[in-house]
């Protein structure tokens, strides 16, 4: 019997073609956004999830209170906080792991050289980890020479041969022993572009600031990631209790900011790892949760339109209820038998949703900055898609197998059968909810593309064009400054070359203890602070709106200091010439302020420019500006400058990085969202109109003897086609009244995050709601002015 029902299912398919393609399309297409929405979350709540030890694991961050709001201290820490917790708090912690940031660095085995990202961690860290070794082991960072690699580190450097105990040049300056080989790290997690772990040991020894830091106990030096593998009898809440006040135990002078250490758990790394204002865990957990409405919204709009297509044409169907059930048919064949059709139509969309996923993924992967592979052992994922296939079949056959199989055959072969003037109103309301979804997912999306837009086009203070950075990684760029500087101009292809403490794209330190004069007692002074040398800023193009920029013409610029405008403003002073000539003083370090320039945007475009000061002093330099000349070929340019780093670098690779292609990074994550929104976006009103096609073919069908007598009687096509797309246009005007103020009540919020953000426009709304009026008037105009133009005389003839 059952093979039976499926025959007819299918025979009732082919003879449908139209409606079968627009119901397993469909539903197929929603299915596979579902499925990759799905594969996403899973992805970001699975990330950090390779390490064993995932459920201990913890950094220490800090928080505390700033100008009456809260402020996130982030990861960074002091060197003595690592070596207290490791003292005092033994019973809490089974691995206390003080690290460098991953940062670049050189490796060298013979003539192979290559930058590789790395750091420098305690002993701990392998076993905090649980890196899966190759070769060697998990202890192979008790001595100081020693470093473990990864496998394409290990295979990059020494090919086929063995790695073990061979020696190594990390950064031209320290030969290290290789003493274990460990796994690649997965690309979901924090670590991934960790290929090198050196001994923090010998990060102490050999870098002078991290050596005074220890020796001179600086527990106001924040330079530093301290992570902790917390006893499995311990808590991260009572930890936290714990060591909460340590900091502010230690440094009395900084009790004003209340600074309190916490444990942040690997759980809440990826999703959870800022605070707003309020101090509410925020982060990525938002787009986490839309994304995750989006797929369960789109899915919705799919299996909408399989149940307003499925209910629509099984009131045609009414008199073969009738006939059957006259030829002796019972009411519990006629349920299997709607059923049968439904599971057939859902298992055939599944199936055709799995290739459209397969086929896409890569794509989708490249989009969503992803490793995603398709889960084919996954048994979850097969439970969850057949399960869902069960419940959509069910709903949406519930209808014709429950309600029409409930028909008096006498009725329906007779035509006193009527369905009843509300049988279309669950049909309305459906299309009016997928509308809504929609609209509404067009106007985030426009709003989301503004706000983009609206920080790329911030005035960033400098030019970023045909300025490269390279960051100085090895002793022999610290030593040649005046030569390289030299070298460079003589090629013709520089304009300027200048050093710095953090790159134009980053701000990378920031201290108090400040002083100037007519300075508030009772303000807590903290600036963002960057070391340079006489000729960054014509490196990199500062807009003066006061004083100067620093000169060897002025033996007094060694102490001279340069401010942005928000730092002349927070020391309360409203023009230049006010501060301009002025005596600040950091500690017991008088500094004259020669001039004050346009805000810097350094940190994200999304927030206000922090107050910052430029000192000279070629002592912090980490990184060196480039500035080419316009007008020359770029790749010949680069080529030279190359020449000249290998000349006075021949220990390292020449690498570098375009300022406008970092600055364009950071608006990646909100670039992304926004395409994926897009994307989302577009397939949820795809949907939304093949259901609306379908339903206007549906309805066009049915009412074709109406429209034959009305032409009979003088309708025009225009009458005709404004009478039956009224229906349909009427039901978006419904969607977008709701649409518009739940997406403003939404997005209004969403901005809120934003100190440097959009205004909600009205003519968003207006061209979101008139672009939906115009793609359903597109939509059912095909049907309705078909069906207008038909022959009377068919559509009558049976009368």
């Amino acid at each position: 019997m059952f093979r039976n029902y499926l025959k007819i299912a299918f025979r009732n398919l082919v003879k449908s073609k139209g409606y079968s393609a627009i119901n397993i399309g469909g539903l197929a297409v929603g299915m596979a956004v579902a499925i990759l929405i799905g594969l996403w979350v899973y992805d970001e709540f699975a990330f950090n999830r390779y390490h064993a030890n995932y459920d201990r694991i913890a950094k220490v961050v800090e928080r505390g209170v700033f100008e009456g709001k809260t402020y996130d201290g982030g990861e960074h820490t002091s060197y003595p906080l690592g070596q207290y917790l490791q003292e005092h708090h033994k019973d809490d912690f089974e691995y206390v792991v003080q690290s460098s940031w991953t940062d670049q660095h050189i490796l060298a085995y013979k003539d192979n050289k290559f930058t590789k990202s790395g750091a420098y961690m305690s002993a701990g860290a392998p076993h905090l980890f649980t890196l899966q070794m190759r070769r060697g082991s998990r202890d192979g960072l008790k001595e100081r020479n020693s470093i473990l690699i990864s496998e394409s580190v290990a295979e990059a450097l020494f090919g086929k041969e063995n790695p073990m105990d061979k020696l190594i040049k990390l950064d031209n300056q320290f030969d290290m022993k290789v003493t274990g080989v460990y796994e690649n790290l997965p690309y979901n997690t924090e670590f991934r572009e960790l290929t090198f772990v050196a001994p923090w040991d010998l990060y102490v020894v050999t870098q002078n600031w991290v050596r005074d830091a220890r020796d001179k106990e600086q527990w106001n030096n924040n330079s530093w990631q301290l992570l902790t593998l917390i006893r499995p009898n311990s808590t991260f809440e009572g930890v936290t209790e714990r060591i909460r006040n340590i900091k502010m135990e230690h440094t009395p002078e900084a009790r004003f900011l209340k600074p309190q250490n916490y444990l942040l758990p690997m759980s809440k790394w990826h999703l959870y790892g800022t605070w707003d204002d309020a101090g509410q865990a925020d982060g990525r957990i938002r787009y986490v949760w839309l994304f995750a409405i989006i797929g369960a919204f789109v899915l919705l709009l799919a299996s909408i339109n399989f149940m307003n297509l499925s209910t629509a044409r099984s009131e045609k169907r009414a008199k073969e209820v009738g006939i059957r059930k006259a030829i002796g048919s019972i009411r519990g064949q006629l349920i299997n038998q709607f059923f049968s059709e439904s599971f057939m139509v859902v298992f055939l969309a599944f199936v055709l949703a799995i290739l459209i996923v397969v086929f896409v993924l890569p794509s989708f992967n490249e989009i969503a900055d992803k490793r995603i592979a398709f889960p084919w052992s996954n048994g979850y994922f097969w439970a969850a898609g057949f399960a869902f296939c069960f419940l959509t079949g069910l709903l949406s056959g519930s209808y014709p197998a429950l309600y029409l199989s409930s028909f008096q055959p006498v009725k329906v072969l007779k035509g006193t059968f009527n369905a009843g003037r509300f049988a279309a109103m669950p049909r309305k309301v459906l299309v009016v909810l997928q509308f809504t979804v929609s609209v509404t997912l067009i106007i985030g999306t426009a709003i989301v593309y503004k706000q983009i837009q609206y920080a790329k086009d911030r005035p960033v203070g400098y030019d970023r064009n045909g300025l490269i950075t390279v960051e100085m990684n090895t002793p022999e760029l610290y030593s040649q400054y005046n030569r390289l500087r030299a070298a460079l101009q003589e090629t013709g292809a520089v304009e300027e070359m200048a050093t710095s403490s953090s790159p134009s794209t980053f701000l990378g330190s920031n201290n108090g203890g400040f002083s100037w004069p007519g300075k508030d007692p009772n303000l807590h002074d903290n600036f963002g602070t960057i070391g340079v040398s006489h000729d960054f800023g014509k490196a990199v193009g500062w807009q003066f709106i006061g004083g100067r920029d620093f000169s060897r013409q002025f033996s007094t610029d060694s102490l001279g200091m340069v401010m942005n405008e928000s730092a002349m403003k927070y020391m309360g002073f409203q023009q230049p010439s006010d501060i301009v000539g002025q005596m600040v003083k950091w500690g017991n370090n008088p500094y004259k302020v020669v001039g004050v320039i346009r805000d810097m945007v350094m940190g994200s475009p999304f927030s206000p420019v922090r107050p910052t000061l430029f000192m000279v002093n070629y002592g912090w330099a980490n990184f060196i500006s480039v500035k080419l000349k316009p007008g020359l070929p770029l790749r010949q340019s680069l080529a030279k400058v190359a020449a000249v780093f290998r000349e006075v670098n021949p220990g390292a690779p020449f690498d570098y990085k375009f300022t406008d292609q970092e600055y364009a990074l950071k608006f990646a994550a909100e670039e992304r969202i926004a395409t994926l929104a897009t994307m989302f976006a577009g397939l949820a009103i795809f949907i939304s109109c093949l259901g609306l096609f379908g339903l206007a073919s549906f309805t066009a069908e049915q009412r074709t003897k109406e429209i034959g007598v009305r032409k009979v009687l003088g309708a025009s096509v225009s009458n005709l086609w404004a009478l039956l797309s009224r229906e349909f246009v009427l039901l978006v005007i419904i969607s977008f009244l709701i649409s518009a103020p739940t997406a403003w009540y939404f997005l209004n919020d969403w901005l809120k995050k934003y100190d440097y953000r959009t205004e909600i426009p009205w003519w968003i709304f207006a061209a979101a709601g008139g672009g939906a009026l115009l793609v359903t008037l597109a939509t059912v105009s095909y049907q309705a002015i078909r069906a207008a133009l038909l022959d009377p005389v068919k559509s009558l003839r049976s009368e």
